[in-house]
């Protein structure tokens, strides 16, 4: 009996993109906490929003570049 290696595969595939998407809301949880502690320290009101956007795109580019490795 042969065992077929497609299940075994396609289950690391889902398991890698759910770390991906868990660490994108960390990635972006966390550029929120940044920019809200700058606001604070500098007393501005948009550093926030800069840096959660700033996060949301490197959170983007990081899943992205995680996905295309998954599928090589």
């Amino acid at each position: 009996m042969e065992k077929n290696p497609k299940p075994k595969k396609s289950l690391n595939k889902a398991i890698h993109l759910s770390g991906a998407g868990l660490q994108m809301g960390v990635t972006i949880y966390l550029g929120f906490l940044l920019g809200k502690w700058l606001d604070s320290v500098f007393e501005t009101a948009f550093l926030t929003q800069t840096v959660t956007l700033l996060a949301i795109f490197l959170a983007m580019y990081s899943l992205i570049k995680q996905a295309n490795r998954i599928n090589d």
